[in-house]
C-alpha cells in the first residue's frame, strides 16, 4: 500500500479504513496465489505458505495493517 493511500485511509472514518485495509489484503493475497514458484522463492515463501496466506478470509487482515 502506498504512503498516499495510507494517508487517505487515516482521514476516513475508522470502519471505512478497516474495510479498505481488508480489501487491500484480499487483493494482495489473490496476487500472491498467482505468483510463479521462482518468484515465491525470491520472497522466501513456499507454494504451501502462499496458498495458506491466500486462503485467509477477507476480514482477517495482517496484524501490521491494523489502523
Amino acid at each position: 500500500m502506498t504512503t498516499l493511500a495510507l494517508r487517505l485511509l487515516a482521514r476516513r472514518p475508522r470502519p471505512l479504513a478497516a474495510l479498505a485495509a481488508a480489501l487491500e489484503a484480499h487483493r494482495s493475497r489473490k496476487a500472491l496465489a498467482r505468483l510463479d514458484p521462482h518468484l515465491l522463492r525470491d520472497i522466501g515463501l513456499t507454494h504451501d505458505e502462499a496458498r495458506t496466506e491466500a486462503a485467509r478470509p477477507l476480514w482477517d487482515p495482517p496484524a501490521h495493517w491494523t489502523l
